[in-house]
């Protein structure tokens, strides 16, 4: 069996990454396409580096446009090319869809599309225009398969992998705080994003929001994991914040030591400042009580805030059906307001845990490995000639 994916960002590459093992337990695939170091490690060979294209919000794009047309050309060639059995696009829809479109316009592959389009937030009539070229999707999130079968697709909901990621155990997290001098101080996570764009607009203002927690609270420690893309930029901005924040380096150890170390300060930490996106469900799967904040270039923030949807952005609000983790999105994504809101969720922490718990529930924890779920789904539909 071939099968062709392709992963867009980090969290994509979890998403590959598990689907690629889920994969392999039922079939015997070969697997082309391109990913960031999990799904690397789980036996692909990426036609050219992930990092190209990890780039958000409509103003950000423009200035790659041309760049991201030649890779969308590119990659859409070699899937014809390797004619698999199936085409799995993950997320990152405006690289995706638009190889999505080559490749249907010349063959009659079938294409898969992981992670629905957010079409009850913004943009509903996606789905209509994915359905030209998308045979099947999978959700992440348990409301969305009626949405994406109206439009004219099989939809199947997988859960999200990460309801399936191991966790740390306090042994662990006891040494992961002895090993780096933490001791019993209290414990910030600050992940100002895995894309450059992002941590040039965040990394500035989580520092400035971070020296006025510190005010009030000046053993606090600050540890900042990163995906390889951006630890560079993170180090520099994060020498300039208070405290000698920890940068945990993935060019320093494993994959695997790397995600264990990870994992090891996730459960460590007492609270977290994120960017939005999928790290709240990382977190939510720690017990890590969150603030999430975030912004975009002024015509990406205006233009999205204007066809927006919904009041929350926040993963863990929106499948708990709660807001129970505050956000400072936009204009409201200012140091004072940060530091606002991380001090009242130290003083509060408890406030997330049944938001947080609902969450891991209605994403499949306790069941089959969301992984496993979407191999099984995708094999389940795939035509018997195939």
């Amino acid at each position: 069996m071939k099968v062709f994916v392709i992963a867009g960002e980090a969290s994509g590459d979890r998403l590959g990454a598990a689907l690629m093992a889920g994969l392999k337990q039922i079939a015997a695939p070969s697997f082309s396409g391109i990913g960031g170091p999990m799904m690397q490690a789980e036996g692909l060979d990426s036609l050219f580096a992930m990092d190209e294209l990890s780039i958000m919000g409509l103003a950000e794009v423009l200035p790659k446009y041309r760049h991201l047309k030649r890779r969308i050309a590119q990659t859409a060639l070699a899937v014809l090319q390797t004619r698999p059995d199936v085409l799995i696009t993950i997320d990152s829809p405006d690289f995706c869809l638009r190889v999505a479109k080559l490749v249907k316009a010349q063959s009659n592959i079938r294409i898969v599309h992981y992670v629905a389009p957010s079409v009850w937030a913004w943009r509903p009539g996606r789905a209509v225009k994915m359905a030209r070229v998308v045979d099947h999707v999978l959700a992440l999130l348990p409301f969305e398969p009626p949405y994406m079968q109206a439009a004219g697709m099989d939809c199947d909901f997988v859960g999200h992998p990460v309801v399936a990621e191991p966790q740390a155990s306090m042994e662990k997290v006891q040494a992961f705080r002895d090993r780096h001098g933490i001791g019993t101080a209290p414990l910030l996570l600050a992940l100002p994003g895995s894309r450059r764009g992002e941590v040039a607009r965040l990394a500035p203002r989580f520092g400035a929001a971070l020296a006025q927690v510190m005010q009030s609270l000046p053993d606090l420690r600050i540890v900042v994991p990163t995906t390889a893309n951006v630890t560079g930029m993170v180090q520099e901005f994060a020498a300039h914040w208070p405290g000698t924040p920890l940068v945990l380096d993935p060019h320093s150890m494993s994959t695997s030591a790397y995600q264990a170390e990870k994992r090891a300060a996730f459960r460590a930490a007492d609270v977290a400042l994120a960017a939005s996106g999928t790290v709240s469900l990382e977190l939510a799967a720690a017990d890590t009580p969150m603030v999430i904040a975030y912004d975009m270039n002024p015509m990406s923030r205006f233009l999205i805030g204007w066809m927006l949807q919904i009041d929350t952005v926040t993963l863990v609000n929106l499948v708990s059906e709660t807001r129970a983790v505050p956000e400072c999105l936009g204009r409201d994504c200012t140091p004072d307001k940060i530091a606002l809101a991380l001090k009242n969720v130290m003083a509060a922490p408890q406030a997330q845990e049944t938001a947080m718990r609902l969450t891991m529930e209605r994403l499949g924890k306790g069941g089959q490995p969301p992984g496993l779920r979407a191999a099984h789904a995708i094999l389940k539909r795939l035509p018997l000639s195939n």
